[in-house]
């Protein structure tokens, strides 16, 4: 029920949330970077949830969500979204048939052993010279409520997830630190839910849209950051995002 609740919270505001939109800019521009085009064979969402990136993905080609939640599938097949039942662990796509991989938001569910097995899952599907594109949680101090309800496990620093995706064996790319406008607001939030003990109880506020005027505001912020990320790494944010591409067996860098 508790992921059922995150996902029904997750869809009733992904369209309007300065977050969501924030989120598919942010994705957009570090692919754009990495040289992905349209024209892709296969696009594979790696916990898909409700199914609602798999719309802009489908840009770049045929593209497929991979999520357990019967809830999330049920959301996603209402839109119109091709979304199968499977896990990020064992992901029922042939190997080497996919030309980008993501996740978002997954891994830091995950423990050790199902962040490696996720990461290596996302390798063995793209082909060589394919491209991953993951987003996840930052910085351990910033875990509140949100984290609770979400049985966040671990919340990661650009250097720590570079390390993961290089043990499973990706060139990374590029790695930074994103959401950077919103990190003050986030740090003050979090810090007064530790100190009143907020953080332990699980709570979906994080997920309801904010008054207009505070969404367009917090909008606004992240499109001026969009504008900025092309030119350099962030210092600080409450997301990390990072690019990484598969190689051949010789380590050489393949064309996407």
């Amino acid at each position: 029920m508790t992921m059922d609740r995150l996902l029904a919270a997750t869809a009733a505001v992904e369209d309007h949330h300065f977050w969501f939109k924030g989120l598919r800019r942010h994705a957009r521009l570090m692919l754009d970077q990495a040289g992905v085009r349209p024209g892709l064979r296969l696009v594979v969402d790696c916990g898909a949830g409700t199914g609602r990136n798999l719309e802009w993905l489908a840009t770049y080609g045929p593209a497929i969500g991979v999520d357990l939640s019967p809830y999330g599938i049920e959301v996603a097949r209402r839109r119109g979204r091709p979304i199968v039942r499977g896990s990020v662990t064992a992901l029922p796509v042939r190997t080497a048939a996919a030309d980008l991989a993501t996740s978002f938001d997954v891994l830091y569910c995950m423990d050790d052993r199902g962040e490696q097995q996720t990461l290596d899952e996302m390798w063995r599907i793209l082909r060589p010279g394919g491209v991953a594109l993951v987003n996840t949680a930052a910085l351990a101090f910033l875990r509140g409520s949100h984290s609770t309800l979400s049985d966040e496990r671990r919340r990661y620093t650009p250097a720590q997830l570079r390390r993961s995706l290089e043990r499973a064996g990706f060139v990374v790319e590029r790695v930074t630190f994103t959401n950077m406008s919103v990190f003050p607001p986030a740090l003050l939030r979090r810090g007064w839910e530790q100190i009143t003990g907020r953080a332990s109880v699980p709570s979906d506020a994080d997920l309801h849209l904010p008054p207009a005027p505070v969404n367009r505001f917090f909008d606004w912020c992240l499109t001026v950051e969009s504008r900025i990320l092309p030119r350099m790494n962030l210092p600080v944010g409450t997301s990390v995002m990072a690019v990484a591409r598969k190689v051949d067996a010789s380590g050489r860098r393949l064309a996407a």
